[in-house]
């Protein structure tokens, strides 16, 4: 996306500073909750997609990770394997396959969203203070401006 409004200075500095900050954040998350065995972080990411949008065509899935078809046959194949996905037959067409979550998939991903929460709400009660929680819960607010369509 290409912008051609002048940014001012300080704007570019605080999207520096928010950048770093939530890299850091994340990078921090994914070493603190790491699990024996762990999935990529693009087939963590394929089971994040599957959580939320439900039955979907490989084709679909393959775009929405930004993957290619035979990328997205690769990490369908695995985690089929590991069994944490299941394929079954679309309704409206036998010949199509829609990929779902299976059991075990559906509590791999609510136990890995469980233990970062729990990791992270024990951070803000050791580090931070009750004004500072107050002062993070107002910048909530202000970083879902961010990504608000």
């Amino acid at each position: 996306m290409e912008h051609t409004i002048p940014v001012p200075d300080q704007d570019i500095e605080v999207a520096a500073q928010l950048r770093t900050v939530i890299h850091r954040l994340v990078k921090l998350l994914r070493q603190e909750t790491h699990s024996e065995g762990q999935l990529s972080l693009t087939e963590r990411s394929v089971m994040g997609t599957l959580y939320q949008q439900g039955r979907i065509p490989p084709s679909a899935l393959a775009q929405l990770e930004k993957v290619t078809p035979q990328s997205m046959s690769q990490i369908v194949n695995r985690l089929e394997s590991l069994k944490l996905i299941d394929r079954t037959p679309s309704d409206e067409d036998k010949r199509k396959i829609l990929l779902s979550l299976s059991p075990a998939g559906r509590t791999y991903v609510e136990d890995n969203r469980k233990r970062k929460q729990e990791w992270l709400a024990h951070a803000l009660h050791e580090k931070i203070s009750a004004t500072e929680k107050e002062l993070l819960k107002s910048a909530l607010h202000i970083l879902e401006k961010l990504i608000e369509d």
